[in-house]
């Protein structure tokens, strides 16, 4: 049962990123403030959910969050400032994206970095702890599974329809293949120019 809040009686903000691990396209970032009274059953760290619950909560927790964003940092920027600070630079782009100032930001993770004067805490597995990332978990998730579909059409033979981006046998075995894109992480070790 997930836990909704960390600090009681403060507009409280979850946040969470989705595809760090992933060879191409850009790492998405969310931010989620819920209702106080927010509930819902289904609602659990996205990794634990399939397609289908997720693309039935995306809506409900757009529709029924306080405020919500979802930021993507370029591969671009993921290369140039390196995946960690990409995740925690998204996150910090999604919070300053939300219509409502949070007076308090719980993390997934354990890293993060001071954002404006607001107190944060790092939660590790906080997605599978606090509905807030839960929400944000999901809303990253789907954001860029959605983005990764539509890109998959102009980049093919890469199986991103099916792998999202992520390192499979499919995707590493088409990097072989056909060589890196304009949306490959050349800071991944599988996407080195050098291997091509």
């Amino acid at each position: 049962m997930l836990k909704k809040c960390m600090t009681e009686g403060v507009i409280e903000a979850g946040c969470d990123e989705a595809g760090r691990g992933c060879l191409a396209g850009p790492v998405s970032c969310a931010a989620v403030i819920l209702p106080p009274d927010f509930s819902n059953d289904l609602l659990n760290d996205s990794k634990q959910l399939s397609e289908k619950q997720r693309d039935l909560l995306r809506p409900v927790i757009e529709r029924e969050a306080l405020a919500w964003a979802v930021v993507m940092v370029s591969p671009e920027e993921i290369d140039r400032i390196n995946i960690l600070n990409a995740s925690i630079t998204g996150m910090q782009r999604a919070l300053d994206a939300l219509s409502i100032t949070p007076q308090h930001v719980i993390v997934d993770g354990n890293r993060f970095r001071p954002w404006r004067d607001v107190p944060y805490d790092t939660v590790v597995k906080g997605d599978a702890t606090y509905m807030s990332i839960a929400a944000a978990s999901v809303l990253a998730k789907t954001h860029r599974d959605e983005l990764m579909r539509n890109l998959a059409a102009s980049h093919l033979g890469y199986g991103w329809e099916r792998n999202m981006g992520y390192p499979t046998r499919e995707h590493l075995e088409a990097l072989l293949r056909l060589g890196i894109t304009d949306l490959h992480r050349k800071s991944y070790a599988p996407c080195q120019p050098r291997l091509f």
